[in-house]
Protein backbone atom coordinates (compact mmCIF):
# COMPACT_ATOMS: atom_id res chain seq x y z
CA UNK A 1 0.00 0.00 0.00
CA UNK A 2 1.77 3.33 -1.15
CA UNK A 3 1.65 6.15 1.67
CA UNK A 4 -0.91 8.86 1.65
CA UNK A 5 0.50 11.92 -0.40
CA UNK A 6 1.04 14.94 2.51
CA UNK A 7 -0.28 17.79 1.72
CA UNK A 8 1.67 20.77 3.16
CA UNK A 9 -0.66 22.90 5.52
CA UNK A 10 0.55 26.31 3.87
CA UNK A 11 -0.91 27.78 0.47
CA UNK A 12 1.08 30.04 -1.94
CA UNK A 13 -0.15 33.80 -1.88
CA UNK A 14 -1.94 33.46 1.23
CA UNK A 15 -0.75 34.75 4.69
CA UNK A 16 -0.25 33.03 8.03
CA UNK A 17 0.90 33.79 11.90
CA UNK A 18 4.47 32.26 12.32
CA UNK A 19 6.46 32.34 15.63
CA UNK A 20 10.35 32.29 14.56
CA UNK A 21 12.33 30.11 16.24
CA UNK A 22 15.60 30.09 14.82
CA UNK A 23 17.98 31.39 11.68
CA UNK A 24 19.01 28.87 8.72
CA UNK A 25 22.31 28.29 7.35
CA UNK A 26 21.95 31.66 4.76
CA UNK A 27 20.11 34.32 7.62
CA UNK A 28 16.66 33.37 7.11
CA UNK A 29 14.11 33.11 9.96
CA UNK A 30 12.76 29.44 10.37
CA UNK A 31 9.63 28.93 11.96
CA UNK A 32 6.93 26.51 11.98
CA UNK A 33 3.21 26.59 11.16
CA UNK A 34 1.10 23.53 11.83
CA UNK A 35 4.75 21.47 12.52
CA UNK A 36 5.94 22.83 8.62
CA UNK A 37 8.98 24.27 8.10
CA UNK A 38 8.99 27.70 6.72
CA UNK A 39 11.62 30.38 6.22
CA UNK A 40 11.22 33.80 6.11
CA UNK A 41 13.70 35.87 5.20
CA UNK A 42 14.47 39.15 7.51
CA UNK A 43 12.84 37.26 10.68
CA UNK A 44 14.47 36.55 13.77
CA UNK A 45 14.09 34.25 16.63
CA UNK A 46 11.55 34.94 18.97
CA UNK A 47 9.40 36.94 16.97
CA UNK A 48 5.98 35.95 16.14
CA UNK A 49 5.10 37.74 12.59
CA UNK A 50 2.30 37.83 9.36
CA UNK A 51 4.25 35.65 6.21
CA UNK A 52 2.53 35.50 3.02
CA UNK A 53 3.67 32.36 1.52
CA UNK A 54 5.76 32.71 -1.69
CA UNK A 55 6.89 29.16 -2.41
CA UNK A 56 5.55 25.50 -1.80
CA UNK A 57 8.05 22.90 -1.74
CA UNK A 58 7.60 19.09 -0.33
CA UNK A 59 9.07 19.42 3.06
CA UNK A 60 9.29 23.51 3.66
CA UNK A 61 7.60 26.77 2.30
CA UNK A 62 9.21 30.71 1.83
CA UNK A 63 6.84 33.83 2.75
CA UNK A 64 8.07 37.30 3.10
CA UNK A 65 7.24 39.05 5.87
CA UNK A 66 3.71 41.11 5.85
CA UNK A 67 3.65 42.24 9.30
CA UNK A 68 5.72 41.90 12.95
CA UNK A 69 3.45 41.45 15.15
CA UNK A 70 6.16 40.80 18.36
CA UNK A 71 9.35 41.95 17.03
CA UNK A 72 12.74 40.43 18.75
CA UNK A 73 14.21 42.45 21.55
CA UNK A 74 17.63 42.63 19.49
CA UNK A 75 16.28 44.05 16.37
CA UNK A 76 17.48 47.14 15.61
CA UNK A 77 16.97 49.07 11.99
CA UNK A 78 19.49 48.70 9.51
CA UNK A 79 22.90 51.07 8.86
CA UNK A 80 22.66 50.49 5.05
CA UNK A 81 20.50 52.83 3.34
CA UNK A 82 20.00 50.13 0.55
CA UNK A 83 20.12 46.98 2.91
CA UNK A 84 16.99 45.69 2.08
CA UNK A 85 17.67 45.81 -1.57
CA UNK A 86 21.47 44.60 -1.90
CA UNK A 87 22.22 40.77 -0.90
CA UNK A 88 25.65 41.48 0.60
CA UNK A 89 24.97 41.46 4.33
CA UNK A 90 22.00 39.08 5.90
CA UNK A 91 22.22 40.40 9.50
CA UNK A 92 22.50 44.08 9.57
CA UNK A 93 18.68 44.05 11.25
CA UNK A 94 20.25 42.32 14.76
CA UNK A 95 22.41 43.49 17.27
CA UNK A 96 26.04 42.82 16.76
CA UNK A 97 26.09 41.18 20.14
CA UNK A 98 23.42 39.00 19.29
CA UNK A 99 24.74 38.22 15.82
CA UNK A 100 28.03 36.54 17.72
CA UNK A 101 25.21 34.42 19.76
CA UNK A 102 23.15 33.51 16.94
CA UNK A 103 26.35 32.22 15.07
CA UNK A 104 27.75 30.09 17.93
CA UNK A 105 24.33 28.80 18.24
CA UNK A 106 24.26 27.89 14.50
CA UNK A 107 27.46 25.45 15.38
CA UNK A 108 26.05 23.98 18.09
CA UNK A 109 23.11 23.06 16.34
CA UNK A 110 25.09 21.43 13.24
CA UNK A 111 27.27 19.67 15.70
CA UNK A 112 24.24 18.31 17.77
CA UNK A 113 22.11 17.43 14.76
CA UNK A 114 24.20 16.95 11.83
CA UNK A 115 27.21 15.37 14.07
CA UNK A 116 25.42 13.90 16.51
CA UNK A 117 27.80 15.15 19.12
CA UNK A 118 25.94 16.70 22.17
CA UNK A 119 29.09 17.18 24.39
CA UNK A 120 31.21 19.13 22.55
CA UNK A 121 31.66 22.64 24.19
CA UNK A 122 31.49 25.48 21.84
CA UNK A 123 33.15 28.43 23.28
CA UNK A 124 30.95 32.29 22.83
CA UNK A 125 32.21 33.51 19.29
CA UNK A 126 35.07 35.36 18.93
CA UNK A 127 33.60 39.27 17.51
CA UNK A 128 35.69 42.33 16.21
CA UNK A 129 36.66 45.51 17.74
CA UNK A 130 34.76 47.22 14.53
CA UNK A 131 32.37 44.94 13.04
CA UNK A 132 32.02 48.18 10.37
CA UNK A 133 34.29 48.73 7.35
CA UNK A 134 36.80 45.89 7.47
CA UNK A 135 36.38 43.77 4.04
CA UNK A 136 40.22 44.64 2.12
CA UNK A 137 38.58 43.05 -1.42
CA UNK A 138 35.77 44.35 -2.94
CA UNK A 139 34.82 42.93 -6.49
CA UNK A 140 31.29 44.57 -7.57
CA UNK A 141 29.34 43.95 -11.61
CA UNK A 142 29.83 46.84 -13.42
CA UNK A 143 26.52 47.63 -15.55
CA UNK A 144 24.05 50.01 -17.31
CA UNK A 145 20.56 51.00 -16.14
CA UNK A 146 18.23 53.12 -17.46
CA UNK A 147 21.60 54.90 -19.60
CA UNK A 148 23.40 55.08 -16.30
CA UNK A 149 26.57 53.36 -15.38
CA UNK A 150 26.11 51.26 -11.94
CA UNK A 151 28.47 49.66 -9.74
CA UNK A 152 27.49 47.62 -7.13
CA UNK A 153 26.37 44.24 -5.21
CA UNK A 154 23.57 42.37 -7.18
CA UNK A 155 20.10 41.77 -5.60
CA UNK A 156 19.28 39.53 -3.16
CA UNK A 157 18.69 35.82 -5.86
CA UNK A 158 19.13 37.96 -8.81
CA UNK A 159 21.85 39.54 -11.07
CA UNK A 160 20.54 43.12 -11.02
CA UNK A 161 22.74 45.47 -9.94
CA UNK A 162 22.16 47.32 -6.78
CA UNK A 163 24.09 51.27 -7.33
CA UNK A 164 26.28 51.07 -4.24
CA UNK A 165 28.70 54.16 -2.85
CA UNK A 166 29.17 53.60 0.54
CA UNK A 167 29.03 49.45 1.25
CA UNK A 168 29.29 49.61 5.36
CA UNK A 169 31.36 46.38 5.09
CA UNK A 170 34.02 47.79 2.44
CA UNK A 171 36.71 49.60 3.50
CA UNK A 172 36.46 52.89 2.96
CA UNK A 173 39.54 53.10 0.18
CA UNK A 174 37.45 50.37 -1.58
CA UNK A 175 34.31 52.54 -1.39
CA UNK A 176 36.14 55.49 -3.22
CA UNK A 177 38.06 53.10 -5.83
CA UNK A 178 33.64 52.22 -6.40
CA UNK A 179 33.05 56.27 -6.94
CA UNK A 180 35.52 56.68 -9.07
CA UNK A 181 35.92 53.93 -11.66
CA UNK A 182 32.01 54.74 -12.10
CA UNK A 183 32.56 58.21 -12.84
CA UNK A 184 35.51 57.74 -15.15
CA UNK A 185 33.75 54.83 -17.33
CA UNK A 186 30.75 57.19 -17.63
CA UNK A 187 33.11 60.41 -18.84
CA UNK A 188 35.06 58.73 -21.16
CA UNK A 189 32.35 56.82 -22.08
CA UNK A 190 33.16 53.08 -21.76
CA UNK A 191 31.01 51.02 -22.47
CA UNK A 192 29.85 48.20 -19.45
CA UNK A 193 29.31 44.81 -20.09
CA UNK A 194 25.96 43.55 -21.20
CA UNK A 195 25.73 39.54 -19.73
CA UNK A 196 22.50 39.04 -22.18
CA UNK A 197 23.94 40.29 -24.84
CA UNK A 198 27.67 39.96 -24.57
CA UNK A 199 28.38 43.12 -25.90
CA UNK A 200 30.42 45.83 -24.06
CA UNK A 201 33.87 46.40 -22.04
CA UNK A 202 33.89 46.39 -18.26
CA UNK A 203 32.49 43.76 -16.49
CA UNK A 204 33.74 43.72 -12.84
CA UNK A 205 35.70 46.23 -10.83
CA UNK A 206 37.98 44.68 -7.78
CA UNK A 207 39.87 46.86 -5.45
CA UNK A 208 42.42 45.14 -2.54
CA UNK A 209 43.96 47.09 0.20
CA UNK A 210 46.79 45.76 2.26
CA UNK A 211 45.36 46.55 5.95
CA UNK A 212 48.49 47.11 7.18
CA UNK A 213 50.39 48.95 4.62
CA UNK A 214 47.90 50.70 2.84
CA UNK A 215 48.80 49.56 -0.62
CA UNK A 216 45.93 50.28 -3.06
CA UNK A 217 45.09 48.14 -6.46
CA UNK A 218 42.42 48.34 -8.68
CA UNK A 219 41.50 45.23 -11.36
CA UNK A 220 39.38 46.04 -14.42
CA UNK A 221 37.93 43.02 -15.61
CA UNK A 222 37.40 43.40 -18.70
CA UNK A 223 35.24 41.30 -21.96
CA UNK A 224 37.72 42.44 -24.87
CA UNK A 225 41.12 42.02 -24.97
CA UNK A 226 42.02 46.06 -25.33
CA UNK A 227 40.99 48.53 -22.43
CA UNK A 228 39.49 52.05 -24.31
CA UNK A 229 41.38 55.00 -23.79
CA UNK A 230 43.76 53.56 -21.20
CA UNK A 231 46.05 56.06 -20.80
CA UNK A 232 43.12 58.73 -19.83
CA UNK A 233 41.88 55.92 -17.27
CA UNK A 234 45.27 55.05 -16.16
CA UNK A 235 46.17 58.99 -15.03
CA UNK A 236 42.83 59.54 -13.78
CA UNK A 237 42.71 57.03 -11.62
CA UNK A 238 46.44 57.58 -10.27
CA UNK A 239 45.78 61.04 -9.57
CA UNK A 240 41.90 60.17 -7.62
CA UNK A 241 42.86 56.75 -5.62
CA UNK A 242 44.89 57.44 -2.66
CA UNK A 243 47.70 54.88 -2.16
CA UNK A 244 46.74 52.84 -5.55
CA UNK A 245 50.58 50.88 -6.40
CA UNK A 246 48.81 48.49 -8.98
CA UNK A 247 46.46 48.74 -11.80
CA UNK A 248 45.62 45.71 -13.79
CA UNK A 249 43.68 44.54 -16.39
CA UNK A 250 41.94 41.10 -16.41
CA UNK A 251 40.61 39.85 -19.52
CA UNK A 252 37.20 37.50 -19.34
CA UNK A 253 36.04 37.20 -22.55
CA UNK A 254 33.96 34.12 -22.15
CA UNK A 255 29.94 33.92 -21.18
CA UNK A 256 30.06 33.16 -17.45
CA UNK A 257 29.40 33.84 -14.45
CA UNK A 258 32.85 33.51 -13.07
CA UNK A 259 34.27 36.97 -12.35
CA UNK A 260 37.76 36.17 -13.53
CA UNK A 261 39.60 35.18 -16.61
CA UNK A 262 42.64 33.44 -17.48
CA UNK A 263 44.39 36.67 -18.63
CA UNK A 264 45.85 39.43 -16.48
CA UNK A 265 47.76 42.74 -17.23
CA UNK A 266 49.41 45.28 -15.17
CA UNK A 267 48.46 48.73 -16.49
CA UNK A 268 50.37 50.38 -14.21
CA UNK A 269 52.63 50.37 -11.44
CA UNK A 270 53.38 46.70 -9.35
CA UNK A 271 52.10 43.05 -9.97
CA UNK A 272 51.09 42.69 -6.71
CA UNK A 273 50.41 44.60 -3.31
CA UNK A 274 51.47 43.83 0.06
CA UNK A 275 49.76 43.38 3.61
CA UNK A 276 50.62 41.62 6.73
CA UNK A 277 49.30 38.61 8.77
CA UNK A 278 50.65 38.56 12.45
CA UNK A 279 54.69 39.36 11.69
CA UNK A 280 54.40 38.03 8.06
CA UNK A 281 54.25 40.02 5.05
CA UNK A 282 52.32 38.80 2.41
CA UNK A 283 52.45 39.89 -1.74
CA UNK A 284 49.10 39.82 -3.06
CA UNK A 285 48.52 39.26 -6.92
CA UNK A 286 45.15 40.02 -8.68
CA UNK A 287 43.89 36.61 -8.38
CA UNK A 288 45.57 35.33 -5.38
CA UNK A 289 43.40 34.50 -1.82
CA UNK A 290 43.87 36.25 0.77
CA UNK A 291 41.59 36.45 3.81
CA UNK A 292 39.20 39.20 3.00
CA UNK A 293 39.32 40.70 6.92
CA UNK A 294 43.25 40.63 8.01
CA UNK A 295 42.36 41.58 11.53
CA UNK A 296 40.15 38.96 12.64
CA UNK A 297 42.04 36.27 10.46
CA UNK A 298 44.97 36.72 12.61
CA UNK A 299 42.84 36.20 15.53
CA UNK A 300 41.54 32.48 13.43
CA UNK A 301 44.99 31.57 12.89
CA UNK A 302 46.24 32.32 16.51
CA UNK A 303 43.50 30.23 17.33
CA UNK A 304 44.66 27.35 15.16
CA UNK A 305 48.09 27.66 17.11
CA UNK A 306 46.89 27.69 20.01
CA UNK A 307 44.68 24.28 19.65
CA UNK A 308 47.62 22.92 18.21
CA UNK A 309 49.69 22.74 21.26
CA UNK A 310 53.29 23.23 20.09
CA UNK A 311 56.22 23.07 22.01
CA UNK A 312 59.02 23.31 18.66
CA UNK A 313 59.58 19.62 18.82
CA UNK A 314 56.33 18.51 16.24
CA UNK A 315 56.28 17.69 12.80
CA UNK A 316 53.19 19.16 11.36
CA UNK A 317 51.05 18.30 8.20
CA UNK A 318 48.98 21.76 6.54
CA UNK A 319 46.78 20.06 4.30
CA UNK A 320 44.67 22.26 2.05
CA UNK A 321 47.43 25.18 2.90
CA UNK A 322 46.57 27.65 -0.27
CA UNK A 323 49.31 30.27 -0.22
CA UNK A 324 50.90 29.10 2.71
CA UNK A 325 49.63 31.68 5.63
CA UNK A 326 48.40 29.03 8.10
CA UNK A 327 51.64 27.45 7.45
CA UNK A 328 53.93 30.37 8.35
CA UNK A 329 51.64 31.12 11.44
CA UNK A 330 52.43 27.11 12.78
CA UNK A 331 56.06 26.86 11.49
CA UNK A 332 56.73 29.66 14.15
CA UNK A 333 56.11 27.25 17.23
CA UNK A 334 56.94 23.95 15.25
CA UNK A 335 59.68 22.11 14.27
CA UNK A 336 59.07 21.10 10.48
CA UNK A 337 55.34 21.88 8.91
CA UNK A 338 54.84 20.07 5.57
CA UNK A 339 52.07 22.34 3.30
CA UNK A 340 49.99 20.89 1.00
CA UNK A 341 47.57 21.82 -1.87
CA UNK A 342 46.43 20.48 -5.49
CA UNK A 343 46.18 23.94 -6.73
CA UNK A 344 50.13 24.87 -8.28
CA UNK A 345 49.82 28.99 -8.26
CA UNK A 346 48.50 28.69 -4.82
CA UNK A 347 51.63 26.41 -3.73
CA UNK A 348 54.25 28.95 -6.20
CA UNK A 349 52.70 31.49 -4.35
CA UNK A 350 53.39 29.60 -0.44
CA UNK A 351 56.91 29.11 -1.37
CA UNK A 352 57.41 32.53 -2.27
CA UNK A 353 55.89 33.89 0.81
CA UNK A 354 58.23 30.94 3.03
CA UNK A 355 61.13 33.10 1.34
CA UNK A 356 60.20 36.46 2.02
CA UNK A 357 59.28 36.14 5.51
CA UNK A 358 62.83 33.42 6.01
CA UNK A 359 60.64 31.13 7.13
CA UNK A 360 63.28 27.51 6.24
CA UNK A 361 61.14 25.25 8.64
CA UNK A 362 58.32 24.67 6.02
CA UNK A 363 58.24 22.51 2.65
CA UNK A 364 54.78 22.78 0.48
CA UNK A 365 53.57 19.87 -1.89
CA UNK A 366 51.51 20.19 -5.00
CA UNK A 367 48.84 17.11 -5.01
CA UNK A 368 45.57 15.27 -4.00
CA UNK A 369 46.37 14.91 0.11
CA UNK A 370 44.94 11.86 0.05
CA UNK A 371 47.85 11.33 -2.42
CA UNK A 372 50.73 13.29 -0.72
CA UNK A 373 50.07 12.27 2.88
CA UNK A 374 50.46 8.27 2.53
CA UNK A 375 54.05 8.95 0.53
CA UNK A 376 54.90 11.00 3.39
CA UNK A 377 53.74 8.41 5.70
CA UNK A 378 55.96 5.83 3.72
CA UNK A 379 58.96 8.01 3.83
CA UNK A 380 59.13 7.94 7.86
CA UNK A 381 57.44 11.30 8.33
CA UNK A 382 54.69 10.56 11.20
CA UNK A 383 52.90 13.97 12.10
CA UNK A 384 51.65 15.08 15.96
CA UNK A 385 49.57 17.37 14.67
CA UNK A 386 47.46 17.78 11.48
CA UNK A 387 45.85 20.91 10.10
CA UNK A 388 42.95 21.28 8.10
CA UNK A 389 41.08 24.33 6.27
CA UNK A 390 39.38 22.73 3.58
CA UNK A 391 36.39 24.24 1.10
CA UNK A 392 33.10 24.98 1.85
CA UNK A 393 32.71 21.67 1.11
CA UNK A 394 34.69 19.97 3.95
CA UNK A 395 36.69 16.90 3.59
CA UNK A 396 35.97 13.99 1.67
CA UNK A 397 35.51 10.68 3.81
CA UNK A 398 38.82 9.45 2.48
CA UNK A 399 41.13 12.74 3.02
CA UNK A 400 39.35 11.78 6.43
CA UNK A 401 40.84 8.35 6.93
CA UNK A 402 43.89 9.29 5.45
CA UNK A 403 44.75 12.03 8.94
CA UNK A 404 43.65 9.09 11.22
CA UNK A 405 45.87 6.36 9.29
CA UNK A 406 48.12 8.39 9.96
CA UNK A 407 48.05 8.38 13.90
CA UNK A 408 48.50 12.13 14.84
CA UNK A 409 48.52 13.22 18.78
CA UNK A 410 45.68 16.22 16.99
CA UNK A 411 43.86 17.60 14.84
CA UNK A 412 43.11 21.33 14.50
CA UNK A 413 40.23 21.77 11.84
CA UNK A 414 39.19 25.20 10.19
CA UNK A 415 35.95 25.65 8.65
CA UNK A 416 33.75 28.34 7.09
CA UNK A 417 30.56 25.83 7.29
CA UNK A 418 29.69 24.55 10.53
CA UNK A 419 27.67 21.63 8.39
CA UNK A 420 30.36 19.66 6.44
CA UNK A 421 32.17 20.54 9.93
CA UNK A 422 30.01 18.89 11.89
CA UNK A 423 29.87 15.82 9.31
CA UNK A 424 33.43 15.50 9.48
CA UNK A 425 33.38 16.05 12.94
CA UNK A 426 31.25 13.10 13.12
CA UNK A 427 33.68 10.87 11.05
CA UNK A 428 36.46 11.28 13.29
CA UNK A 429 34.50 10.29 15.88
CA UNK A 430 33.59 7.01 14.54
CA UNK A 431 36.88 6.44 14.18
CA UNK A 432 38.16 7.01 17.57
CA UNK A 433 39.12 10.73 17.79
CA UNK A 434 37.37 13.33 20.58
CA UNK A 435 36.06 16.38 19.48
CA UNK A 436 37.07 18.67 22.56
CA UNK A 437 35.80 21.89 21.76
CA UNK A 438 34.89 24.35 19.15
CA UNK A 439 35.96 28.14 18.62
CA UNK A 440 33.67 30.32 16.61
CA UNK A 441 35.24 33.51 15.10
CA UNK A 442 33.57 36.02 13.19
CA UNK A 443 35.11 37.02 10.03
CA UNK A 444 32.14 38.34 8.46
CA UNK A 445 30.00 40.40 10.60
CA UNK A 446 26.91 41.13 9.38
CA UNK A 447 26.16 38.27 7.47
CA UNK A 448 25.28 34.88 8.52
CA UNK A 449 28.63 33.41 7.31
CA UNK A 450 30.95 32.27 10.73
CA UNK A 451 34.34 30.23 10.90
CA UNK A 452 35.51 27.50 13.35
CA UNK A 453 38.25 25.93 14.84
CA UNK A 454 37.84 23.05 16.26
CA UNK A 455 40.06 20.74 18.67
CA UNK A 456 40.16 17.28 18.12
CA UNK A 457 42.40 14.55 20.54
CA UNK A 458 43.44 10.95 19.59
Amino acid sequence: MSKQQVTAPVEAGKTYNIAITGLGHSGEGVGRYQDFTVFVPGALPGEQITAQITTVKKNYAVGHITEIEVPSPHRIPPECSIYQQCGGCQLQHLTYEEQLNVKRQQVVDAITRIGKLPDVTVHPTLGADNPWYYRNKMQFPVGLQQGKVVVGCYSQGSHDIVDTDNCLIQQQINNAIVREVRTVIAELGIEPYNEHTGQGVIRHVLGRVGTATGEVMVVLVTATDRLPKQDQVIERLKNKIPGLVSLVQNINPKRTNIIMGNKTVTLWGQDTITDKLGEFRFAISARSFFQVNTIQAEVLYNQAVKYAGLTGSETVIDAYCGTGTITLFLARKAKKVYGIEIVEPAILDARKNAVNNNVANVEFMVGDAVQVMPRLFKQGIRPDVIVVDPPRAGCEQKVLETFVNMEPKRIVYVSCNPASLARDLAVLAEKGYVVKEVQPVDMFSQTFHVECVALILS
